[in-house]
């Protein structure tokens, strides 16, 4: 039945995507618009594999892709460039729960929750503390990718691994249309299910989006509508280790995924995460002529005619931050998305007649400049949870509030947060080095969860919070780069609260290379999220009167592309660190921790072999708060080349993940969080390499791989454990292949 569906819903979104195919263009539109990008199109008579004819029986040819994508961020709606998705290597790693490197603990299955072992990576605090395991899964408004392309885009993706009993399954679809040059929209969609190879594992996660983007001269708009429904069931791991460690000392050399006892076989967790995302803006500026010099135009002839617009015109492009090269990054093959003239064809005046400009024709620009902007972004949420487990007859909690036997454990979370801001744009004129921004915003938050007794009335909790805020930042130019933001609270539970970010990068040549220098920094003093100081459930209750948590943290960063070396440093103080202890309470320790790490990344290469390395070292002051495992490791031995006139792109290899041993941290299936180890049973992780072998292959717009994972399953300490009493799946063989259209 799910291959059935599965099946039906790739060729819907084929339909889909042939509904919206781009028609052949007309004669009459490749003249339109003449600030617009042009194409370099050819009119002959005699290949067939041309599309489309006109009246004078001309074949035409369809324009070729082109496309840029690009995020918003949550706060103001500043546009950031990021390149397409279309990475020839290491795409075998895309769908990893632990990560593309192997950074994160999680239960095993796929779309389990998981946490970094890399403290910096762990980030702020989800609105709610039960979406914040599921980063691999969840997509915030910050990371949905908006799309404008002079054809339609479609990406299908689809991993596979095991069988139909014990298996996992992921299928993605992603689409993208424009209506015109300034208006996109498209949905975007991602269905999992891993059905577990240990008892009552499985997940089932849905995701669906749908996306809207305008982006004019004057009023621009980007909007996004999500719903995410996460369903998980519950085993509590398995009741002993060494089924998996000695399986002779319980008896039998080896036991199957399927016959090991679990702590719990009727528990699961239930999460629905829906919101709306606006973010708008409106520019006021002026208008400018520029020129720019191009050849003259040949009178239209069959086999040699130049003509054709994009749909991206350069007034379009968003304002975020440049590649070092002031342009945006682009996929192999794809013009450059701003199309406007280049700084070489500009001129202040219109050009005199010399040698330089004969046989060309100045071409006279109106270009609109912003001056200011105009902001507004708004953001509705809701979340729900609901931990549910109808036979507790075999477990001990050291506290029930409402019943024995059974938990039922419900909460609602809704928030309205507004954002308003005006912003002197960078660039308008000479002295505009930067642009400014000040802005103020208001979240509403209600908070709905179990009352003071079984059949009581249900509690409401409801804040307010108000900051006010600026950010000064230059993102235009070549060689520097930065933004400072800061913001303070002023109102009700936001009052005494502040955040300081700061990001800078310089780039400058050396020995004929482009070196990246980055900083980054902040500080900050703020009051824990709501479920970590309000939280009512069968077994775990609390209501605490927190203190603000203080972080302060500086980190550098140096990357030299030609010797395939990064290299980053940082450290970080923590006061009054909030965490959840070996009771699976919230709890804070007053006195201040310090966190060192550095990561370097090294790649090496010899003819068609390469060898990448990623090295992570990392100290906490106060490990049995928070412990850190001192080294992280990844490498990846793989040999690289093309095939079939450099159309095929092959990569074959081993990759290792490693990590030094540690007192990782436990999970707790009724709060779903990650909690420090009892010290009673208290046990040391890490010490074990996984060990993955693939084939991944690039032809075309295809990318498909094959995997063996975890080959080493079996062999040394048998120890493969990312959190205690939660097993990793066994060896076994995965499949995935993704698919890019434009028509």
């Amino acid at each position: 039945m799910r291959v059935t569906i599965l099946t039906y819903t790739i060729l819907s979104f084929l339909g889909i995507a042939g509904t919206f195919a781009a028609p052949t263009p007309r004669l009459s539109d490749l003249r339109e618009e003449s600030d617009a990008p042009i194409y370099q199109n050819r009119l002959t008579g005699n290949n067939s594999s041309l599309q489309g004819k006109d009246s004078t029986k001309t074949e035409i040819q369809s324009l070729p892709p082109r496309l840029y994508m690009w995020n918003v961020d949550e706060l103001l709606g500043t546009q950031t460039i990021i390149p397409v998705d279309t990475a020839k290597l290491n795409f075998q790693n895309s769908n990893f729960v632990d990560g593309m490197t192997g950074h994160y603990n999680f239960l095993g299955n796929l779309g389990s929750p998981r946490q970094s072992r890399i403290f910096s990576e762990r980030g702020e605090a989800e609105p709610t503390m039960f979406l914040e395991p599921f980063s691999s899964f969840i997509l915030r408004p910050g990371q949905m990718r908006f799309t404008n392309s002079n054809i339609p885009y479609t990406n299908l993706t689809y991993y596979k691994a095991g069988g139909k009993t014990d298996g996992e399954e992921r299928f993605k679809a992603y689409f993208s249309v424009n209506a015109n040059k300034r208006t996109a929209f498209g949905f975007n969609f991602d269905y999992l299910y891993g059905r577990g190879f240990y008892t009552n594992q499985s997940t089932a996660h849905f995701t669906a989006n749908v996306f809207g983007s305008y982006t004019g001269e004057r009023y621009q708009m980007h909007a996004i509508y999500n719903n995410s429904y996460l369903k998980m069931n519950e085993n509590g791991g398995i009741t002993d280790d060494q089924y998996i460690t000695n399986p002779e000392n319980l008896g039998n050399t080896s036991y199957t995924a399927s016959s090991i006892p679990v702590n719990m076989e009727a528990a699961s967790n239930r999460n629905h995460d829906f919101y709306v995302f606006l973010t708008h803006r409106y520019r006021l500026g002026f208008k400018r002529k520029t020129y720019r010099l191009e050849e003259k135009k040949k009178s239209a002839k069959p086999g040699n005619f130049n003509a054709g617009p994009g749909n991206i015109p350069q007034d379009n492009r968003p304002e975020g931050p440049r590649s070092p090269e002031g342009q945006p990054p682009q996929p192999e093959g794809n013009p450059r998305p701003e199309g406007g003239p280049r700084p070489e064809d500009m001129a202040s005046a219109a050009p005199a007649d010399s040698l330089a400009t004969q046989g060309k024709d100045t071409i006279v620009i109106e270009e609109f400049v912003p001056v200011t902007s105009f902001i507004h972004t708004i953001k509705v949420e809701r979340t729900k949870h609901r931990f549910h487990n109808a036979d507790e007859s075999d477990l001990s909690y050291d506290n029930t509030y409402y019943q024995t036997g059974v938990s039922n454990d419900t909460t609602t979370a809704f928030s309205v947060k507004n954002t308003f801001g005006i912003a002197l744009l960078e660039g308008f004129n000479k002295y505009a080095k930067a642009g400014l921004t000040a802005y103020i915003s208001h979240k509403f938050s209600r908070y709905q969860m179990m009352g003071d007794t079984l059949n009581a009335a249900k509690s409401v909790y409801t804040e307010q919070e108000i900051f006010v805020g600026g950010e000064l930042a230059k993102r235009e130019g070549r060689t520097l780069h930065y933004k400072i933001n800061g913001e303070i609270g002023i109102m009700d539970k936001a009052m005494g609260q502040f955040r300081v970010h700061a990001d800078m990068d310089l780039n400058f040549p050396l020995w004929k290379d482009t070196v990246n220098f980055y900083a980054r920094g902040y500080i900050t003093n703020t009051l824990p999220t709501f479920y970590m100081r309000h939280y009512h459930s069968n077994h775990y209750t609390w209501d605490n009167d927190l203190s603000k948590e203080f972080r302060m943290r500086v980190e550098g960063e140096l990357n030299i592309g030609r010797w395939g070396t990064n290299l980053r440093f940082g450290m970080e103080n923590i006061k009054n660190y909030t965490y959840f202890n070996a009771n699976a309470l919230p709890s804070q320790n007053g006195s201040n921790i310090q966190v060192i790490d550095a990561t370097l990344k090294q790649n090496f290469r010899l003819g068609i072999f390469h060898l990448d390395n990623e090295v992570t070292w990392q100290q906490s002051s106060n490990n049995s708060v928070l412990p850190l495992p001192t080294l992280n490791l990844y490498h990846n031995l793989y040999i690289l080349t093309t095939l079939a006139k450099k159309v095929l792109t092959v990569q074959l290899g081993a990759d290792l993940r490693y990590f030094t041993e540690y007192s990782a941290p436990t999970y707790a299936p009724g709060i779903q969080q990650f909690t420090l180890q009892s010290g009673d049973n208290e046990v040391k992780l890490g010490g074990y390499p996984i060990v993955n072998v693939y084939a991944n292959l690039h032809l075309k717009r295809t990318r498909i791989f094959a995997m063996m994972s975890h080959v080493n399953a079996g062999m040394g300490s048998r120890n493969y454990f990312l959190v205690p009493h939660y097993p990793l799946n066994q060896r076994l063989i995965k499949i995935g292949v993704s698919w890019n259209f434009f028509d």
